[in-house]
């Protein structure tokens, strides 16, 4: 029986102005951004073929969702283009719709069941699905839920509050420690079966209850981070939203805008400029910094500092960098800040800094800042020393210095091989071994021998 033609997929395609040839261009890029290696083979025969009914298979309809929805600046939904996809928990985590806790149990139980965790996993990250909901949505969440909504029969009081929250900081200091690859199952949960528990239980009253869901809304971030330190974007992107929703029902203004800062630094590392600047405009905006602590407002600013970089505003980059060191000058031990700060002192500031003067083409100033970062880093912070240790020696190379780039490299790969399991930080190893393959092919020993252990490495690691 002959196929019947998708009319609805090749709309799309007609509205978007794209061939066949484009269409499958774009399809592409963005499964080379998600690192789903198995459908970088698309070309435009491929997206004829869905053209004439053919069903693409596996993530293909997704991937081809985002595309369009990227380029059309809308959500275009795998039914509207007329294909066949399952559907995905971090869906209803995007969807501002979805009830929080519906989300953190959809999320949770998919991602820790081996057999549907490929529901969560290996899918594509949706610059589309994160147009923010309006003011009125934001309102409405952190009015009191509905009696019905809470079901369990547990008392929950101040005590537990703490409890999470003790709980959290300890994950985010292994975390720092060790990366995001380490420890985020249990995590996870810890989040669906404590943390949910909690959220359904009976309140002595209001403030215990906001101050639940801000608790659950700083481990549903910390979930979102490790994923997106260890490279796994599709993932951690639902839950910062899920983050997003608990704490935006819990009234909590500083946090939202700290989930917000996270999601403006993901959409930055893969390439998103624009997307990251609304992203990070909206963590600086009203209540969010104007009732942050000093130390969150430097945060949420230097990271506003390099979206607004990469979009070209140097200028205004330049005075949010000074506004951001002024923030952080401000802090001090008088002043109680939250517990999810506790890593951002001079050390991030100059690091945040650095990546900030490479984006602006300064790189001496990039190197000043790196090497300061390195220099006023703590012990306790080994994944982001690593990281920063990565961006210098590339910097470094980049301003001619060979010998030293090399030099700093090494100690690099000496932070790595000590345990750490960060996407983010691999990465840099896999761009040391690009940016010094010319160096490598001439034959200069430092290169060759860094080759070597570069190489050993990521074979220990994948």
């Amino acid at each position: 029986m002959a196929r019947e033609r998708n009319e609805r997929f090749e709309a799309l395609l007609d509205e978007a102005g794209w061939s066949r040839a484009q269409a499958a261009a774009a399809f592409v890029r963005i499964a080379s951004e998600s690192n789903l290696t198995d459908y970088i083979h698309i070309v435009r025969q491929h997206v004829q073929h869905w053209v004439d009914g053919s069903e693409p298979s596996g993530q293909a309809p997704i991937i081809m969702c985002e595309a369009l929805s990227r380029r059309l600046r809308r959500v275009v939904t795998a039914s509207e283009a007329g294909f066949t996809a399952s559907n995905s928990p971090a869906q209803g985590a995007l969807d501002w719709r979805v009830d929080p806790l519906i989300a953190l149990n959809d999320l949770g139980s998919t991602d820790l069941d081996p057999d549907r965790r490929s529901l969560l996993r290996g899918g594509v990250y949706s610059a589309a699905a994160l147009a923010l909901p309006a003011e009125s949505w934001w309102v409405e969440m952190a009015k009191e839920p509905p009696s019905a909504e809470r079901k369990g029969t547990q008392r929950v009081g101040s005590g537990d509050v703490e409890s999470v929250r003790e709980m959290t900081l300890a994950f985010s200091r292994m975390d720092q420690r060790r990366g995001g690859g380490h420890g985020r199952s249990a995590l996870v949960e810890y989040l669906r079966s404590d943390v949910a528990r909690y959220l359904v239980g009976k309140f002595p009253n209001d403030r215990v209850r906001r101050d639940m869901y801000s608790a659950a809304a700083e481990g549903a971030y910390l979930s979102g981070w490790m994923a997106f330190d260890n490279g796994e974007h599709d993932v951690a992107e639902p839950y910062f939203a899920l983050g997003l929703k608990l704490a935006a029902r819990s009234g909590d203004a500083p946090l939202s805008g700290h989930i917000l800062r996270a999601m403006a630094h993901q959409a930055l590392d893969l390439g998103l400029f624009n997307k990251a600047l609304e992203l990070s405009a909206a963590s600086i905006a009203g209540q969010r910094y104007k009732s942050a602590t000093p130390r969150e407002r430097a945060l949420l600013g230097v990271v506003h500092a390099r979206c607004l970089a990469a979009s070209g505003q140097k200028q205004e980059a330049a005075r949010t960098l000074l506004r951001a060191e002024g923030d952080l000058r401000s802090a001090h031990d008088g002043i109680e800040e939250p517990a999810r700060t506790f890593f951002f002192g001079q050390a991030s500031l100059a690091h945040e800094t650095a990546c900030t003067l490479r984006i602006l083409d300064d790189p001496k100033g990039a190197i000043g800042q790196f090497g300061r970062s390195v220099r006023t880093r703590g012990a306790a912070f080994k994944r982001t020393h690593a990281v920063t240790l990565g961006y210098l020696g590339a910097t470094q190379l980049s301003a001619g210095s060979v010998e030293e780039a090399c030099a700093t490299w090494s100690r690099t790969l000496d932070a790595m091989e000590e345990g750490i399991y960060s996407g983010r930080a691999r990465q840099r190893v896999v761009e040391m071994r690009q940016l010094l393959s010319p160096y490598r092919r001439r034959g200069i020993p430092a290169a060759v021998e860094l080759e070597t252990r570069a190489a050993d490495y990521l074979r220990t690691v994948d």
